[in-house]
């Protein structure tokens, strides 16, 4: 199999039908439904993954997103949106057969995010974070099943973005003041709200995090099937853990080039990184093509429209590059 490339959520502008052409344009072999937050509240990331949540509401403040009582014009949006964003992929994607990618906020940075009635965030109650993660489950559920049903040859993969994970997992979450932080949440229960959220898809899920530090091991334990990261914040320390990810099985979803714009090497150049990593682990070069997808560091929110096209074509020739000189 070549070693596949793919984006990670976001790209600039508000035109669903546009970002469909060009995601299917640029990733033939492993598109995704994109994300377009400069549509406002709602089409951000959280918002829109608010309004996948079954019998849990939430609408905008000035401080962010916080739970309501029942469903408001925010959710309303948000479930619009995306409904739109599904309509323009499946136009996009008739008699599309092989992966297919869709992503949603994962249950801990969601948590970090959603304010309480109180103005606190929820990751301060253990009771409304189980509630979360179960409504969350339920919604991704359901979703699910719909683009199944619009795109009935994709096989689908489910991202579960949460950058704020290793915020979580140390304590480094800020409270509602700024002044202090919520306690660091237990590891096993961080693991178990994963795992069940993951359960809810029986195809592949990745875990993204573009944060420093991402937990490896305890992604894989919770039954993630790939890794997505932002590559230039790895280290060496890293090393152990994303060898016996590869070894497991686990996809790496390495992200090489800048999100926003810079100058693009030659796309060889991009993913000289990988292959460097792949001689230190004493991993066998034939294997790196199985084992890596190549994507941007982050979401593309804050590239130029130019610039988001370019890095989605430059994915694609880096990729193909590791296929053909894993060495």
């Amino acid at each position: 199999m070549s070693a596949g490339a793919t984006g990670v959520g976001s790209l600039p502008g508000g035109d669903a039908r546009e970002a469909a052409k060009t995601v299917t344009g640029s990733f033939e072999e492993f598109p995704y439904l994109a994300e377009l937050p400069a549509r406002g509240p709602g089409a951000d990331m959280i918002g829109r993954s608010l309004g996948l949540l079954v019998d849990m509401y939430a609408h905008v403040e000035p401080s962010g997103w916080r739970i309501s009582d029942r469903p408001g014009r925010d959710s309303k949006r948000s479930r619009s949106w995306l409904g739109e964003d599904l309509d323009a992929l499946e136009e996009f994607t008739q008699g599309y057969t092989g992966k297919l990618k869709v992503q949603a906020v994962g249950p801990w940075t969601l948590a970090g995010a959603l304010e309480l009635h109180g103005g606190e965030a929820m990751l301060q109650d253990p009771g409304a974070c189980r509630d979360l993660a179960g409504s969350l489950a339920e919604g991704l559920r359901e979703h699910l099943a719909d683009v199944r049903k619009r795109i009935p040859g994709a096989d689908v993969v489910l991202q579960l973005d949460e950058p704020s994970l290793t915020a979580v997992l140390l304590g480094r979450v800020r409270s509602a003041s700024g002044y202090r932080t919520y306690r660091a949440v237990d590891r096993q229960v961080v693991e178990g709200a994963l795992r069940d959220v993951f359960a809810v898809h029986d195809g592949d899920v990745v875990v993204h995090s573009c944060a420093p530090e991402v937990p490896f091991a305890l992604l894989r334990r919770a039954g993630a099937t790939g890794v997505s990261f932002d590559f230039s914040l790895l280290t060496e320390r890293e090393d152990d853990a994303i060898g016996e990810a590869v070894e497991g099985g686990t996809k790496l979803f390495a992200g090489v080039v800048p999100g926003t714009d810079a100058p693009l090497s030659d796309p060889g150049g991009s993913v000289m990184g990988v292959r460097k990593l792949w001689r230190r682990l004493g991993l066998a070069p034939g294997t790196l093509a199985e084992s890596v997808v190549v994507t941007p560091s982050c979401g593309l929110a804050g590239a130029s429209p130019a610039y988001a096209r370019a890095v989605q074509a430059h994915c694609v020739r880096a990729a193909r590059s590791l296929a053909d000189n894993p060495e």
